[in-house]
């Protein structure tokens, strides 16, 4: 799937993924691809959706 970093606080490595059906999808910072820890809000991506703990998260991000 696709879609934009709305949120991300590198003290927590937590963020939030705007998907491309409109949805919202946390993530850990150990989930982006590069392996950097780090995203910058507004950022084009590509994840996958996965079911963790009852919820869906985003997970393998990597930018467009």
């Amino acid at each position: 799937m696709t879609g934009q970093v709305t949120a991300f606080d590198e003290a927590a490595g937590l963020g939030h993924v705007l998907g491309a059906d409109g949805r919202q999808y946390r993530f850990h910072c150990v989930e982006i691809g590069d392996g950097s820890r780090t995203i910058d809000v507004g950022a084009d991506v590509e994840f996958e959706v996965l079911a963790k703990l009852g919820a869906y998260e985003a997970a393998c991000l990597t930018k467009r």
